[in-house]
Parts: structure tokens; C-alpha cells; sequence
């Protein structure tokens, strides 16, 4: 009986309330903690009921639109200053973008750290019926979000600290100056990174998810108007894309600022008393948005190496160390794009999760995870077949001009999406622990493949692949690195996932 009070503690203390939770619901409207009959007393709550008894295909078609649009918008900025860079300015802008790329990474580290540890713990103080800690937390992310944005600005307006960070992300003697000014720009334009960004997922806690939307919306369309007067009219080149993303910010800033200060039908508005910063809760906002800092943080720490070898076995390349860099900018860009509407689908598959799984219903929780992995998985094949067949076309689209570097760049494109297909699987199993109360699996494997295969294996390609295969350049080695992490990442995750299904069989066995 150990065995089974340990399984059943498992679901009390981990994600019983997590869908209602997702939705700012009182836990105890919905259902019986243990696993009793749901019963409904409000528009809300049926909603909120919907999600253990509706058909799980169209649950997730309707919570995933959403998301997966919001996660494409989020990866369009970094593709649109790109494109216009590239085509304007050349691939020395490219170039530059892709030693800003780890700084931009850090930035929304930061982001999500204030910004989702806040949004969970007021989804949490919103399901408990306390309105006012919910606004507290509001309250105090905005005001974290201050701090954090002054020691950004002191940071990149430093010029010895700009210049240590700058030598960090092996910026180039001729890339240097272009990606300082870039730098330097989104440093002081943090703040609106950091509201606008970590304050939007306030809006889908108060149950608008399309609101929350539209201000990404917002900021993107921003962010294109910016850059084609900016970049394209005024001839701003790499000034004038980095104004535009900052402007960018700021309009998704003052649509998610006009939501909490001038709506009055809000569960919770942004008041000056609650931001007054308190020890207690803004230990407890860090300590909740832990895990998304460290997936952002391993991502920073791979692209600070990623830059640092290329610039080292580019220089002994024809292609040089400039171009190296502009041609990891696009497959960086790339990638960051193509999983978006992966981590899209993960997150609306959250609340799905986390209510079924806090209400016994395991076999509606194993059928989510399954249709889960099943559409992420298509969207990895049809990504996987596009940028195979048109990796020299997106190579062009990015501004890549001169035949060697189209060559190398569509190379490097085709070898480090080898493994596309299966990383859909990869991303929603690592959730699904996120997502059932098991937090530090979900952790643990997102870093295995950012820092425990990758790292390491950024240093042994360029080494042992081309004593292997002499056709291969210790730069060439650097794209087989990326693939055999992901089939290491895969394969672990394949294990924890095949361990959960006989753990979520006993707990089947136990509830029926």
C-alpha cells in the first residue's frame, strides 16, 4: 500500500489544480480533490469541465490555435530583423544578429523568470479565491521588471561591460561595432521587452487567451512598420532594425498596460500599493519561474559556444569567420521558428493535462499526450520536408548573397534539422511532466539536450568527424552536432516516457 499512497500523494500535490488553475478557477468548484464527480455552477466552470469530458482531438485543436499562433508571432521578430538585415545591410548584419542572438536569449530569460514565475503564482492565488495576492504578484512583476531593466541598462551602457559581453559572444573586429549598436539599443528598450512579454500571460490567466493575442499582434505588426520605415525608407540598417523591434515592444507594452490600468472587468488590475515589492512573494515568483530561466539560460549558454567555435574553425575556412556567423544567424532564426508551434501545441496541451491528470482521469491524460505528440509530430515532418527542399531559397530569402555562402548556409540548414521529425515528440513529452506536476523531469530534460549532449559535443565533432570523414571541415562537423543531440535527447526522453506510461497504468488500475 506504500507504493500506492506514495502514487496518490503524487497527484494531490502535483497537479491537481492545474487546469483550473490555467484558468483562473477555484479548484474546488471543479470537482472533488479526490477524483470525485465534477459539477458546475457557472459559464466558467463549465468550460473548465469541458476539458474532462469534450472530445480530446477538438480540445486541442481549439486551445492550440491560439497558442501556436501566439508562439509564431513570438518568433517572427527575430526572423523579420533578419530579413530585412540581411537584404539591407548585408551579411555583416546577419553577422550581427548572431552575436546579439545569446544577449536577446538572456533578456528574455529574464523575461520569463519575473514574468511566468508572477503568472503562476497569480493563477494560483486566482484559483484560491484571493484576488488581491493575485494582484499583488501583478503588481510586483511589473516593479521586478523595473529593477531588472535598469541593470540591463547599466550593463549594455557600460562600455567595459558591453565590451566583456561583446568578447563573450565572439563579435568579430568587424562585426563589432554593428552588433554594439544593436546591443545597446535593446538594452534600453528592456522594459517593454519584459512587461510586454511577461505580463502577457497575465491576460490568459484572466481568461482572455485572444486578448493576450492580439497584443502580440500588435507588437509584430509594429515591428514590420518599424523596420520597413526605418530599415528600408531611411536607410537605418542595423540602428534603425533594433529601433524597430524596441518600438515594437513598446507597442505590445501599452496594449498589455491598457488591459490592466483602464479595464474595470478584470479578476485583477495593476495598482500602485501592489507594487510595492515584498521579500516573501518575490522570492516565491523567482523560485516558481526557476524552470523557464534555466531552459532560456541553457539555450544562452549554447549560443555564447555555438558563436566562439564557429568564429575559431571559420577563420580556417574560406567561408571566414564573418560569414560563419551570418550563415549560423540564419539556421538559428530557422530553428527558433520552426519549434515555435511545437512549444505552441505543448502549452495548450497544459491545462488538458494538468485537469484530467488532478481528477484521476488517466486515461483521458494518456490519450492527450499521444494526439499531443501526434500533431506536433506532423508539424515537425512538414517543417522537416520544407527546409530540406528549400534550404537554398530561405538562404536567399535571408539576403545570403554570393554562391559559396548560399552553398554552405543551405548545408548547414539540411544537416542540422536532420532529426526534425522526432523533436515534436521530444518538446510535448518534456512538457507533459511540466504539466503533471513533475516539474524537475521537465527541467532535467530540456537541459540534457542544450547542456549535457550539446555543449560536449560542439567541442568533439569538429575534432573526430573529420578525421572520420576527411571530406568534412571541423566547421562542417559543427552542424553534425545539433542532430546527434537531439537523437540522444530523443532517446532519453523515450525512456522517461515509457516509465510514465507504466506508472500512469498502476494509478488506471488504482482509480477504476
Amino acid at each position: 500500500m506504500s507504493d500506492e499512497k506514495k502514487l496518490d500523494g503524487e497527484l494531490k500535490e502535483g497537479a491537481a489544480a492545474q487546469g483550473e488553475r490555467e484558468l483562473g478557477v477555484d479548484a474546488q468548484a471543479a470537482g472533488d480533490p479526490r477524483g470525485g464527480r465534477l459539477r458546475a455552477s457557472s459559464a466558467g466552470d463549465d468550460k473548465v469541465l469541458r476539458m474532462g469530458t469534450a472530445s480530446i482531438p477538438r480540445l486541442i485543436t481549439e486551445f492550440a490555435i491560439p497558442s501556436v499562433v501566439g508562439m509564431l508571432i513570438n518568433g517572427s521578430y527575430a526572423i523579420i530583423d533578419s530579413v530585412f538585415l540581411g537584404h539591407v545591410v548585408g551579411e555583416i548584419g546577419l553577422s550581427a544578429m548572431t552575436v546579439a542572438n545569446p544577449i536577446m536569449i538572456v533578456f528574455m530569460a529574464i523575461a520569463m523568470l519575473i514574468g511566468n514565475g508572477g503568472n503562476a503564482l497569480a493563477a494560483l492565488r486566482l484559483g484560491e479565491g484571493k484576488r488581491d495576492d493575485a494582484e499583488r504578484a501583478l503588481g510586483n512583476v511589473v516593479s521586478l521588471s523595473l529593477v531588472a531593466a535598469v541593470i540591463v541598462l547599466v550593463i549594455g551602457w557600460n562600455p567595459a561591460l558591453v565590451s566583456w559581453v561583446l568578447d563573450l559572444a565572439s563579435a568579430t573586429p568587424e562585426v563589432r561595432p554593428y552588433a554594439q549598436t544593436f546591443i545597446q539599443i535593446l538594452c534600453a528598450g528592456f522594459i517593454l521587452q519584459c512587461i510586454g512579454l511577461g505580463v502577457n500571460n497575465f491576460i490568459r490567466t484572466c481568461g482572455a487567451p485572444n486578448r493576450a493575442l492580439g497584443t502580440m499582434v500588435i507588437g509584430l505588426v509594429g515591428s514590420v512598420a518599424f523596420n520597413a520605415l526605418f530599415v528600408l525608407a531611411l536607410g537605418w540598417g542595423v540602428m534603425g532594425s533594433a529601433l524597430a523591434t524596441v518600438l515594437g515592444w513598446a507597442c505590445s507594452c501599452l496594449a498589455v498596460l491598457q488591459y490592466f490600468c483602464l479595464r474595470s472587468d478584470v479578476p485583477m488590475r495593476l495598482r500602485l500599493p501592489a507594487m510595492r515589492l515584498s521579500f516573501s512573494m518575490d522570492r516565491t515568483i523567482l523560485a516558481f519561474g526557476l524552470p523557464s530561466f534555466c531552459v532560456q539560460a541553457g539555450m544562452a549558454i549554447v549560443n555564447f559556444v555555438i558563436n566562439f567555435q564557429l568564429v575559431k574553425y571559420g577563420a580556417l575556412t574560406p567561408i571566414g569567420a564573418d560569414d560563419a556567423l551570418a550563415a549560423i544567424g540564419v539556421v538559428q532564426r530557422i530553428g527558433q521558428f520552426s519549434v515555435m508551434p511545437l512549444i505552441g501545441i505543448a502549452i495548450a496541451l497544459q491545462p488538458l493535462l494538468g485537469f484530467n491528470y488532478g481528477a484521476h482521469n488517466v486515461n483521458r491524460v494518456r490519450k492527450t499526450l499521444w494526439y499531443g505528440i501526434g500533431a506536433a509530430s506532423s508539424i515537425s515532418v512538414l517543417m522537416f520536408i520544407i527546409v530540406e527542399v528549400f534550404a537554398v531559397p530561405i538562404a536567399h530569402a535571408f539576403g545570403i548573397s554570393h554562391d559559396g555562402l548560399v552553398d554552405f548556409t543551405a548545408f548547414a540548414i539540411r544537416v542540422q534539422f536532420l532529426m526534425l521529425p522526432f523533436v515534436g515528440f521530444q518538446i510535448v513529452s518534456s512538457n507533459y511532466f511540466q504539466a503533471t506536476g513533475q516539474p524537475a523531469k521537465s527541467v532535467f530534460l530540456t537541459l540534457t539536450r542544450q547542456i549535457l549532449f550539446l555543449v560536449p559535443l560542439l567541442y568533439l565533432m569538429p575534432v573526430v568527424l573529420p578525421q572520420l570523414f576527411p571530406q568534412f571541415t571541423g566547421l562542417d562537423a559543427l552542424y553534425f552536432a545539433a542532430p546527434v543531440a537531439d537523437f540522444l535527447s530523443i532517446f532519453t526522453t523515450a525512456i522517461f516516457v515509457a516509465w510514465e506510461m507504466v506508472r500512469l497504468r498502476k494509478l488506471a488500475a488504482m482509480y477504476d
